[in-house]
């Protein structure tokens, strides 16, 4: 089919084949991921109002640099166990086809935050200037978390037209068995 002609009718590629599917369900790094994610999405709403107020106000750089410093060590944790589940799943530590553009935009999370905690640890820059690149990284976490969910989202409704699609299969086959 060329680039072209209408998508109607074309079929849909699953995020994972029924074997990586089976994987994906028996791997405890499943639930790691699963129990990491709202984690650190909750690390990072407290630490982008800590991070906004020293912004804002001037006040509360201990406690925003601490916020960004937890935020950066889950995203650590959440990347590193990743990574062992995408080789459980697909049997890479990055970059399967599946996830490519989330793997991609993951390493450039994982840059500015490191660069945040590279400028902290050495006292490059002021605080401020600190401050506006855990913004900048707070940003590509958004984009990421979005890239994840609406890839997410998709295998969802991907697994339950599929799921709807087998009745109807073995409808049709028992049909033409009569």
């Amino acid at each position: 089919m060329s680039a072209s002609e209408p998508t109607v009718g074309r079929q849909k590629q699953p995020l994972y084949t029924s074997a990586e599917r089976a994987r994906r369900d028996a791997t405890k790094w499943t639930l790691v991921q699963g129990l990491l994610a709202p984690i650190q999405f909750l690390a990072f709403a407290i630490s982008l109002c800590l991070v906004i107020n020293y912004l804002l106000n001037g006040v509360g750089l201990a406690a925003a640099t601490l916020s960004v410093v937890i935020k950066t060590s889950l995203l650590y944790a959440i990347m590193i166990t990743g990574a062992i589940w995408e080789k459980v799943v697909f049997g890479r530590y990055l970059f399967a086809p599946a996830f490519f553009w989330e793997d991609v935009v993951s390493m450039l999370v994982m840059a500015l935050h490191t660069a945040y905690v590279a400028m902290w640890l050495a006292g490059w820059g002021t605080p401020t200037e600190q401050m506006w690149l855990a913004l900048a990284a707070y940003a590509t976490y958004v984009v990421n978390a979005l890239q994840f969910l609406l890839k997410f989202q998709a295998a969802k409704i991907t697994s339950t037209e599929s799921a709807s699609d087998v009745p109807t299969m073995l409808n049709t086959q028992g049909a033409l068995d009569t």
